[in-house]
Order: C-alpha cells, then sequence, then structure tokens
C-alpha cells in the first residue's frame, strides 16, 4: 500500500488521541512508520487510543498545539519525514459554547504547527487537515470546490475557513520558496463516521451510547443530508497525498483537496441511522429515534463535496458505498459492546485490511 513510502519513516500525527488520529496512527503503524504523535489530552471515555493500546505502538506527547516553543522543541527533535497535522476542537456545538478556545486551536494552533514546520532541516511533506465545514455553505444542491469561496456561519466553520487563509499564507511566504525542506498540501473531509468515535454531540456516538443503555437515541435534524462517509475513506486519501507529495515534481504541493462520497452517496440523518441500527444486536429496542425539534443554534442543512480533484491529481475516489459504510460502522460498535473489546486493536485492523481490499476490487491506485 502507498508503494511501502511510510515504511521506517517518522511521521508526526497531531490529534493522534482522537477518532481521525487514533485510526491514522494504527494504520501507520502497520505501514512501518515511526508515528510521533501530539494531543493535549484524552478526549473521551472511552477511548479509541486507549482501546487500541496506541501509547505502547507510538511515541506519544501530551502538549497543547497552541504552545508554539514546545512545537518546535518536538519538531527539532524527530525531524519528521512527514506530518499530518489533524487536532481541532471538531465539535459545532462545542464551538458556540467557547468561541476562543475554538479559533485558539483550530486557526491559531494550525499556525503553531506551520511555524516549527518552517525549522525543520530535512524534507518534509505535510498534510493539513481542515475540514468541508470551511466554504461558505448557501446550500445549493452541487458539490462545493477546492476554488469555491471560504466562509462560516457558526465559529468551528469560521475557524476552518480562517485556518485556511493562515496555510496559504504560510505556503507562499515562505514553503513555496526555492531551497524550502517543506512541501505541503490540505485536505477538506466531510462528516465520517466509524467505529472508536465516543465524542459528544456527533449523532453516531450518541447513537451507541443510548442504545447500550436500551434507550432511543434524541436526533435533532433528521432530514438534514450530509455526505457520510467511513472513516477509512478520508485516511487513505490523507496518505495518498503524503505519498504523491513526496515524489518528485510537487505538482500537489501548496493545493487543496476534497474527499468525499460519490456525489450520489448524500444521505440524511434519518437514513444513516436506519442504516447502522441495523447491525446492533443487544436487546430490543420498540424506539430507535426520538425527533427533538427543538435547537438553539445554526447548523447547515445540506453539504456537499466535489472530488473530482483528487480524482485527477491523486487518482483518489471512495471505496465504499453507504451501506458498506453504515455496516462497517455498526459492526464495530457491536463488536465493541456485545462480543469482546480486549481484541478491539486486531477486529479494527482487520476493517483496514478489508477497506484496502474493497479499494483493490476498483483499482484504486493507492492499494495498487
Amino acid at each position: 500500500m502507498f508503494n511501502n513510502i511510510y515504511k521506517g519513516k517518522k511521521v508526526i500525527v497531531t490529534g493522534n488521541t482522537g477518532f481521525k488520529g487514533s485510526w491514522l496512527s494504527l494504520w501507520l503503524h502497520s505501514l512501518g512508520a515511526r508515528v510521533t504523535g501530539i494531543s493535549k489530552d484524552i478526549p473521551s471515555q472511552p477511548s479509541l487510543f486507549e482501546e487500541l493500546g496506541l501509547a505502547q505502538k507510538t511515541d506519544h506527547h501530551f502538549e497543547n498545539i497552541c504552545n508554539g516553543p514546545k512545537m518546535k522543541e518536538i519538531f527539532q527533535q524527530v525531524q519528521p519525514d512527514f506530518v499530518f497535522h489533524l487536532a481541532a476542537q471538531p465539535i459545532v456545538s462545542v464551538s458556540y459554547e467557547d468561541p476562543i478556545e475554538t479559533f485558539q486551536t483550530n486557526t491559531i494552533g494550525t499556525a503553531h504547527i506551520l511555524e516549527a514546520l518552517r525549522f525543520v532541516s530535512n524534507p518534509c511533506n505535510a498534510v493539513i487537515v481542515t475540514s468541508d465545514k470551511c466554504y461558505d455553505n448557501v446550500e445549493w444542491i452541487w458539490g462545493y470546490r477546492e476554488q469555491d469561496a471560504l466562509g462560516g456561519k457558526d465559529p468551528y466553520s469560521a475557524s476552518k475557513g480562517a485556518a485556511e487563509l493562515v496555510i496559504k499564507t504560510y505556503y507562499h511566504s515562505y514553503f513555496k520558496k526555492p531551497g524550502s525542506k517543506v512541501k505541503l498540501t490540505i485536505v477538506r473531509a466531510g462528516n465520517v463516521i466509524g467505529g472508536g468515535d465516543w465524542a459528544l454531540n456527533r449523532i453516531v456516538p450518541d447513537c451507541f451510547r443510548s442504545w447500550k443503555e436500551h434507550q432511543a437515541v434524541q436526533i435533532r435534524n433528521p432530514n438534514s443530508t450530509r455526505p457520510w462517509q467511513h472513516v477509512l475513506e478520508p485516511l487513505s486519501g490523507y496518505l495518498r497525498a503524503g505519498q504523491v507529495l513526496a515524489e518528485p515534481g510537487g505538482v500537489i504541493n501548496g493545493e487543496p483537496f476534497n474527499m468525499g462520497p460519490a456525489a450520489d452517496q448524500n444521505h440524511t440523518v434519518l437514513e444513516l441511522l436506519q442504516a447502522v441500527s441495523k447491525y446492533w444486536e443487544s436487546g430490543s429496542l420498540e424506539k430507535h429515534f426520538d425527533i427533538a425539534e427543538n435547537r438553539d443554534f445554526h447548523e447547515a442543512g445540506l453539504l456537499k463535496l466535489n472530488c473530482d480533484k483528487a480524482l485527477y491529481y491523486l487518482q483518489w475516489k471512495p471505496a465504499l458505498d453507504f451501506d458498506t459504510t453504515a455496516r462497517l460502522t455498526g459492526e464495530w460498535y457491536n463488536h465493541y459492546y456485545n462480543h469482546d473489546k480486549k481484541d478491539i486493536s486486531r477486529y479494527t485492523l482487520d476493517q483496514i485490511r478489508a477497506y484496502a481490499e474493497a479499494a483493490g476490487k476498483k483499482s484504486i491506485a493507492w492499494v495498487l
């Protein structure tokens, strides 16, 4: 996979204790990378980072990315070959409660990572993760392209749009210049689901927490449409972007890429929950969902991405359909809660291998 580009390489993953960061760290470890993680804390209980035993598989630092001097110190010590910057305050509802912390982490924190990259002395390839919510979402029916306007009506979206401006500034001011040791690319993914997400105020974790207690889950906007994708889909795109970035020529240096599901894979919240609930075995529920109409903050009702650019430059495309995405997600939580969570690291690796097999059947470039 990925032409063995990560084997033996020094890789920094920020946000490595989070949902996506934990999956990415495990995948990189399985590819033979020497992973260094940076996160300020364990963001949830249970914790996928802990359940996968990643503290024993990686070199982890409990540090806040807003601590600029510490970021420079870690980057100087590691001298990474690759950096995957995922650390963020990722929850829209939390951004309303604490907008300053959201801007500090998502915007200023990204600036500190880029500043630390400025001082690495060996060639380094950086994949900077923002969000599909960086776009100025006017809820049109076609997918946003990478050149569309940035914006955000809520603090989270605005913080990601602002981070994009910071990244662009650093690229043109420092990394684009002849002699720079750093190449970077920006990746924008959407509503990611999959096993091991226990964040608060996210629909899939809320479901399985409620169903474990034999309770119906409260859903705010059952008809809101999202580009649901399994966590391994964007992660394969991130890893592919790092691979292509490291190749001679640098054709994607400084470029942003959308990574979402196929255009016809948008589904409502209610359709998603109906799909994942099929794989929950424990007990019976008379009613899986309660619809709560009241909400006191803005959430977009429609958001789609156009991913043609990633297909053209990275030869990346999704490997899973919606039903398979729901099945892998439901089966992971069902295995964890209703079977044997002691072997969840092996089970998670098995899902990575199954995903790679699905990508191979579609002849997707990264798995060939």
